[in-house]
């Protein structure tokens, strides 16, 4: 557990690093595009990587919660999810997180923040509406391992460099074929050098998104299940949220990772084609099911 905790957090200084590299790579080609010579183009690069780095460590998580519709709830508003996260972290020696309540008939969860002292976790009203107390609490136990794992800290600021990259990349194509004025001196060969970057990074961003999800979901399954010590309670919510197949009214690809399991609905793998699994953002719900299932034997 321990070794996990330092890896998410030695990834998330790599995954911060990577990204402002490519940030600065991409602004130094349009600015090149733009006429600018590369010194200046690299100062801009250096200075939007540092601030939006900064942005996206300390207020990533507002974003992900504003995105969906979430809403803080205190004890009074909803009690008993109250007393089960509050339960579980006295029991777990950690801090109490905010609680946010997601208007979706989606049975759907997940865990944000950037350390467990500034941590949220938000349910949607299609999870609480479906699942028992022992479900209910299970699921809590998954987000909070997100939460005491800092699993939280790299999969929330995942969300917002990808975002940068992704809008980047799309200025410099759109700029790269119908730019106008300096742009039009530029040579063939950074224009080609900075369209093959624009279309490349989100794909690498993707990528990146991917390897850092999949197997958070298989750690926090199996921590969550030894913290409630009812690995079989977890089997069932997920089986439930399987079954669902209900599709989150703001589901987007760019927070999809940060959920217990996809926004757009689970797909079994006869169900699901070659580029579903390939790039899906979690790893196949049957699959947790049994390893869950063999925990609890």
């Amino acid at each position: 557990m321990y070794n996990a905790i330092a890896s998410n957090k030695r990834k998330t200084w790599v995954l911060v690093t990577l990204f402002s590299i490519l940030t600065m790579a991409i602004v130094v080609l349009f600015g090149m595009q733009a006429g600018l010579d590369v010194y200046s183009s690299l100062a801009v690069g250096f200075g939007i990587s540092v601030v939006y780095s900064l942005f996206s460590f300390y207020r990533a998580d507002k974003v992900a919660l504003f995105t969906h519709g979430a809403k803080e709830i205190t004890k009074e508003q909803a009690p008993e999810v109250w007393r089960i996260v509050e339960n579980l972290t006295i029991a777990s020696g950690m801090p109490m997180p905010k609680i946010y309540i997601i208007n979706d008939e989606a049975p759907n969860a997940f865990a944000t923040g950037r350390d467990p002292e500034h941590a949220s976790v938000a349910f949607t009203t299609g999870l609480l509406s479906i699942l028992d107390k022992n479900e209910l609490e299970a699921v809590a136990a998954h987000e909070l391992s997100h939460i005491k794992n800092f699993d939280i800290r790299l999969m929330t600021i995942t969300v917002v460099l990808i975002g940068l990259v992704v809008l980047l990349s799309d200025i410099m194509v759109r700029f790269a074929l119908h730019g106008r004025g300096n742009s039009r001196n530029t040579p063939w060969p950074v224009i080609i050098v900075a369209i093959a970057l624009a279309i490349l990074s989100p794909i690498i961003a993707q990528i990146i998104k991917l390897a850092i999800s999949r197997t958070r979901e298989y750690l926090a399954d199996s921590s969550g299940a030894l913290m409630t010590r009812h690995p079989d309670a977890l089997a069932s919510a997920l089986g439930k949220l399987r079954d669902s197949g209900k599709v989150m009214k703001r589901a987007n690809h760019a927070t999809a990772h940060l959920f217990i399991s996809s926004p757009f609905g689970e797909k079994t793998k006869k169900s699901a084609g070659w580029y579903q699994r390939i790039f899906a953002t979690h790893p196949p719900i049957d699959e947790r099911i049994a390893r869950l299932t063999k925990m609890g034997r």
